[in-house]
């Protein structure tokens, strides 16, 4: 089973993420914080991080950054999730290594979902269960 780490502040948004995620045959874990979420993905190494940009202590940006930057963790995908849609915004998340970059207010629950499990059947990832292999 595929680990996700989310790391979002809004609790609501985080109970209805991590509930569709679970049904999708997901393993779910979630930090509240950049610091908490940053130290999850490193004790974790989870096969995905889904990661809001507008976080207390640490910023999605330089929690991105830090992964990045260590051996441990830089080859681990994120998935930006974040109400920030402007086109600096979503350069600098992919230009700092972010595998996509979702705008919150853009895309609704469900389509989150099947965006990560789109990303788990493309041929670079492990297979989700029942997706077939794509032909590009």
């Amino acid at each position: 089973m595929n680990k996700i780490i989310l790391i979002e502040d809004d609790e609501v948004l985080a109970k209805v993420l991590t509930e569709e995620i679970k049904e999708a045959g997901f393993e779910v874990m979630r930090a509240e914080t950049g610091v908490s979420g940053l130290a999850l993905v490193q004790k974790e190494k989870p096969d995905l991080v889904l990661l809001d940009v507008v976080l207390p202590e640490k910023s999605g940006f330089t929690v991105l950054e830090e992964l990045k930057q260590s051996p441990a963790t830089q080859t681990i995908p994120v998935i930006m999730l974040t109400m920030l849609g402007a086109d600096d915004d979503i350069k600098r998340g992919l230009q700092l290594g972010a595998n996509d970059y979702i705008v919150k207010s853009q895309h609704a629950v469900a389509e989150i979902t099947e965006k990560v499990q789109k990303f788990f059947s493309t041929e670079s990832h492990p297979q989700a269960p029942g997706s077939a292999t794509p032909t590009n």
